[in-house]
């Protein structure tokens, strides 16, 4: 295994994505501490709409990692044409999958006392919502884009944009959530509002940049919208919805624990919202990581060249390892000033830093699991990986972090021990079925070149 080249090629694809993902983190972050600075009740409702827009923003996402897999397979086979196939076929799905969330969300948005959150935070949540789920239609159209680029090995003018779109997000939340340069004090709608101008922006640059770009001439649609392959849509589907269902389960499951939270009190809520924002912004490095290797499963298998998995998937295991500890080390030590900055309640700030510890102890396991479901969605494996989630998060994890939350009196300490327990579950499986799926590949091509040899 020549693992020092494999890690230094990976890096290269995944450096600008870590960052790209850290970025768009902020845009979260951002949302977190202005409208902390508006009080606890408003970071509550953000926790309760944040929990409802990730399922199916994460759904989203999931369906379109199949663009990743489709264009970097016809990059590793030099099919131009089918590349631009995919790009259209990405967008379009991206888009109609936006529309589609919005269309649904908005009678569910009337009805949200339905998820038993206390009355302050179902008051303040409807319009940020609705607002928030419009901005899906620009923010998946876009995802499909990057997906394209990064795909092309063409990472960094996509993270120039994305990050251009978190600055402009930033200076309009300040702008529309305070009253700032002539604008009426919107206050946590502000928020909302800047997010859809936001995405919007990054979405018509996207399209600007590839239409331009010099060298992706013939690896990009000249139709966006145009020329649809239904039956291409279809195989992105087949692929792409099992990994969505993979994702919804994870996602899900943090979800669900925001809603067990809002049984707990408003306090845990506010806790609980500032620890998954910065375990979810450490969580962007190894899956800034993950694509990366997602794209280089797919064009190492697109070209038939699969003798070289294991050593891509070993250099991204010690790749992400490394990562992971760096994250723990900080958590561990820093957990209560980073809590903080969010906040001046003392009793948030406490929770959180306790909250922040078991989120240092399971970075390892979440680093290798996401890292190992990206190389099998690489391989067009997703329907295994997605019973292994379930099982992981909604058969182990999530009942244990109601018996420890509410049987054992633990609270939200419980609530994420439980998803401690589900990210390890998923770490130890996930990785045996990739080393398996290596071998094999690599088998079928053995046996392959020994008919050509006869």
């Amino acid at each position: 295994m020549n693992l020092r080249n494999e890690s230094r090629l990976t890096l290269r694809l995944a450096l600008p994505l870590m960052i790209g993902q850290l970025s768009q983190m902020l845009l979260g972050v951002a949302d977190t501490v202005m409208i902390g600075r508006l009080g606890v009740m408003e970071l509550a409702a953000l926790t309760f709409a944040t929990a409802l827009f990730h399922l199916p923003f994460v759904f989203g996402i999931g369906v379109l990692t199949a663009v990743s897999v489709f264009t970097s397979n016809r990059r590793g086979a030099c099919d131009a044409a089918g590349a631009r196939q995919s790009c259209r076929d990405g967008l379009v799905l991206g888009t109609l999958l936006g529309l589609l969330m919005f269309v649904l969300s908005w009678p569910l948005s009337s009805h949200l006392g339905i998820f038993g959150q206390p009355a302050e935070v179902i008051e303040r949540t409807p319009v940020y919502f609705r607002i928030v789920m419009f901005s899906v239609v620009p923010a998946l159209a876009s995802i499909a884009l990057k997906n394209h680029a990064d795909a092309l090995n063409r990472p960094w003018p996509a993270f120039w944009i994305f990050l251009g779109g978190v600055l402009l997000n930033i200076a309009l939340n300040w702008i529309m959530i305070f009253g700032k340069l002539g604008c009426p004090a919107l206050g946590f709608e502000g928020a909302a509002w800047a997010t859809l101008i936001s995405r919007t922006a990054i979405l018509l640059a996207m399209m600007f940049w590839l239409r331009h770009a010099k060298g992706l001439h013939d690896w990009v649609p000249r139709r966006w919208f145009r020329g649809t392959n239904r039956r291409e849509v279809m195989a992105m589907l087949a692929l792409g919805l099992p990994a969505s269902a993979q994702m919804i389960f994870e996602v899900g499951a943090f979800s669900f624990a925001a809603l067990l939270m809002g049984r707990i009190g408003p306090d845990a809520m506010a806790a609980h919202q500032i620890a998954v924002t910065l375990a979810a912004t450490a969580f962007m490095v190894p899956l800034g990581l993950s694509m990366a290797l997602t794209v280089r499963f797919g064009e190492a298998h697109g070209a038939g060249d699969n003798q070289r998995l294991r050593s891509i998937a070993v250099s991204g295991w010690l790749l992400g390892i490394a990562c992971s500890l760096l994250a723990a080390a900080a958590f561990l030590m820093l957990g209560k000033a980073m809590a903080a900055a969010f906040t001046d309640d003392p009793a948030v700030i406490g929770l959180t830093a306790s909250l922040l510890v078991i989120v240092g102890i399971f970075q390892i396991f979440d680093a290798s699991q996401v890292s190992s479901a990206a190389m099998l969605r690489g391989l067009h494996d997703t329907r295994g990986p997605a019973i292994i989630s379930f099982v992981s998060y909604w058969i182990c994890g999530m009942p244990v972090a109601g018996l420890l939350a509410l049987g054992m009196d633990m609270g939200a300490r419980g609530v994420w021990w439980g998803l401690a327990a589900g990210l390890a579950v998923a770490c130890v499986t996930l990785g045996p079925r990739l080393w398996r799926r290596c071998g094999h590949a690599h088998q079928v091509d053995d046996q392959e070149a020994a008919k050509h040899a006869r």
